[in-house]
């Protein structure tokens, strides 16, 4: 008998039949009336937070839906930057893979804090003064013509689908199924109801401010899970010496896969044999998460509602330090689980793996819920459900939001030339039902391709796909030499070197313990982060050499498009306009085209005739998306000029601008004590 099975995990005389983790973990647990009672407040408080700010927010033009009228303080933009990343997929997924492999997972948390500094005094200076709301909107200012901006836009909405709403709808629902005992897709389906009502309903500003109450919601329910947990192994030295002991009954013989990593407590780990090396961890990490922090639409889009520059540095301070925290209660969590329960969380024989939870290369994912079933007294495990969906839900409408921003404005207009901004209203409002139907079918697929730890699926998938993207916009911002055809070429060599990539892997599964692994060396012996890194290098240099064999973008064209060019005069709105735009779509404006007027003066001589039922139809479903009882008035071409200059100004008052950097350069210093502590 293994010592790590006398425990809170483990019965009194150490045995366990095989069948007793199914019993443990396919149940689930009937919940208490408190319990049910905490549930039942948190969806009153999070409906309730949603309905007030869907009421108050400008919901019908671009600017007022897509960025929140750009009127968003520092607060709710710093929340929401925390609660937009950490869904429910990092939940499980972090914590299972903390579980797996120790600390150093938790890099990847706080390698973020730096990306979102680069994001506040680097990248959003540029995109505010570009007049943008999408990132493809960006690179066609940027470069001219469209296929970049159409390859940028389909890309990011894939991404989305197959590492973001997919993973989190499917960890979420998996939580749901232990603690409930709730069928998996009736779980999904009522999650995804009262996410997406609420969404098309109230856009950003009802998404920001949501996500500012699931982040408080978060990080207490959390930190309370993870006090019980170290009190239960006896704090941090408790965790170091019961963790390394945490051997499951059933092993596979002649194997090492059932011990602890010797390196578990180390954050930076060899670069040859650690399982996430130290040069993958520092340098091709932040390859992923410069795109995911600096030029994915879902964290970006929030910089850009703030009410000015300052506030958008603030929001990413707030988000920096928030960021810190989920190595505390979720990382480590995830570890005490292992140490608590070593025959489920971490089992390694493939039989007993499959019977209990359904994977044949491991149970890590079950980390988290079983450690909120098995400590959370009465009352808080209804407080720590409520935890896991407001991470599911908080990432869920931030992505939503994104993608129909996304699809209205980097595709539907390259379609319909003449849409009308209404029209963009309601079609980003319909591709949210839609990207919930694709979501609920891609959630098999996951669940069979699981390699057992959800968080190396997202970050493998992105690190095929995303660091051709990152290279072009540090290129984008920082050389100004850098023209269309090298920018086109550079994302396709990118594109095809990652899906080859990404084909060997779905290919060649992991093996399980035991079994031989029979991956090519590119897979077995290539870190998915040393690929990044490569794959990153790759592009850039195709990008720099394609754009040297052609002619240069004339300097005036490149106008507050660069950080070299930011501060340059504003070019001339007015000729930016003819793409058959409502009004300007790069600006957020209340212009509404003269046929919408004239299409709201028939809707209402119309409603005049109708019976009273039609008309109370027609208004919730105007109301829904977002469409005005009554026209706005038209702003005169100074005053839009006046208005557009306004938004795209980067100016900072000087205290507020040192209050942000004092701010900024106090929050790395924690950073790097804290990278030096626990290296």
């Amino acid at each position: 008998m293994e010592p790590a099975t006398m425990g809170p995990g483990a019965p009194g005389n150490g045995v366990r039949p095989a069948t007793a983790p199914r019993a443990v973990l396919g149940s689930g647990v009937s919940l208490h009336a408190s319990d049910i009672g905490v549930l039942v407040v948190y969806f009153v408080f999070v409906i309730g937070v949603g309905v007030w700010s869907s009421v108050r927010a400008s919901r019908g033009t671009i600017g007022g839906y897509f960025l929140a009228g750009r009127s968003m303080s520092w607060w709710p933009i710093g929340a929401s930057l925390m609660s937009s990343n950490v869904g429910s997929g990092l939940f499980i997924g972090l914590a299972g893979t903390g579980a797996a492999g120790g600390l150093a997972v938790g890099g990847f948390e706080w390698n973020a804090t730096w990306l979102l500094l680069a994001l506040g005094w680097i990248f959003v200076p540029v995109y505010i003064a570009a007049g943008v709301v999408t990132m493809p909107q960006y690179l066609k200012k940027r470069f001219g013509g469209q296929r970049i901006q159409v390859y940028m836009s389909v890309l990011s909405l894939i991404l989305y689908i197959f590492t973001k709403i997919s993973t989190d709808i499917f960890s979420g629902a998996l939580f749901v199924q232990m603690a409930l005992g709730w069928n998996l897709y009736l779980s999904t389906v009522v999650l995804l109801v009262v996410t997406a009502v609420y969404t098309i309903a109230g856009g950003l500003t009802a998404v920001i401010y949501t996500d500012a109450l699931q982040t408080v919601i978060m990080v207490g329910g959390a930190l309370v899970l993870m006090f019980l947990g170290f009190q239960e192994v006896g704090w941090y030295p408790g965790l170091e010496q019961r963790y390394r002991q945490a051997i499951p009954n059933a092993t596979v013989p002649n194997t090492t896969c059932h011990l602890p990593r010797a390196d578990a407590f180390h954050m930076l780990r060899d670069p040859v044999n650690g399982d996430i090396p130290w040069p993958g961890l520092i340098f091709g990490l932040t390859v992923l998460a410069t795109w995911c922090w600096c030029t994915d639409q879902v964290i970006v889009q929030r910089s850009l509602s703030a009410k000015n520059l300052s506030h958008a540095k603030g929001g990413s301070v707030l988000g920096g330090y928030l960021k810190i925290l989920p190595m505390f209660f979720i990382v480590m969590p995830g570890m005490i689980s292992r140490a608590l329960y070593p025959d489920e969380v971490g089992c390694v024989d493939p039989d007993v793996c499959q019977r209990i939870c359904g994977a044949r290369v491991g149970c890590s994912n079950i980390a988290y819920p079983k450690l909120v079933i098995a400590l959370m007294p009465v009352g808080l495990r209804g407080l720590m459900i409520a935890v896991i969906l407001a991470a599911l839900m908080s990432s869920l409408t931030s992505i939503f939001n994104s993608s129909s921003t996304l699809f209205a404005i980097d595709v539907w207009q390259r379609l319909r030339r003449k849409a009308t901004e209404q029209e963009l209203m309601v079609v980003g409002r319909v591709f949210v039902v839609f990207l919930v139907v694709v979501s609920i079918l891609w959630i098999p697929i996951i669940q069979s391709s699981n390699s057992g730890q959800l968080f190396d699926y997202i970050q493998s998938v992105t690190s095929y796909l995303a660091p051709p993207i990152t290279a072009l916009f540090l290129l984008a911002i920082f050389c100004k030499r850098v023209t269309e055809p090298g920018a086109f070429w550079g994302l396709m060599s990118g594109l095809v070197v990652g899906l080859l990539r990404m084909i060997l892997e779905f290919s060649y599964p992991v093996p399980a313990c035991g079994e031989v692994d029979r991956r090519p060396a590119v897979l077995k012996d290539l870190h998915y982060l040393y690929f990044a890194l490569l794959l990153c290098g790759l592009t850039a240099v195709v990008i720099v050499a394609v754009s040297l064999c052609t002619a240069p973008i004339p300097e005036e064209k490149l106008a507050r498009l660069t950080w070299w060019t930011r501060h340059h005069p504003h070019p001339e709105l007015e000729k930016e306009v003819p793409e058959g735009a409502p009004g300007t779509p790069e600006m957020p404006s209340a212009v509404h085209p003269a046929e919408g007027e004239a299409a709201e003066c028939c809707s209402q001589a119309q409603e005049r005739q109708a019976g009273p039922c039609r008309r109370c139809g027609r208004l919730l479903g105007a109301w829904l998306c977002g469409l005005p009882g009554h026209p706005e008035p038209a702003l005169s071409p100074e005053d839009a000029a006046a208005r557009s200059q306004a938004l795209t100004s980067i100016a900072e008052e000087p205290l507020w601008r040192s209050v942000c950097d004092v701010q900024a350069i106090l929050l790395l210093a924690i950073n790097v004590f804290l990278w030096g502590y626990f290296a």
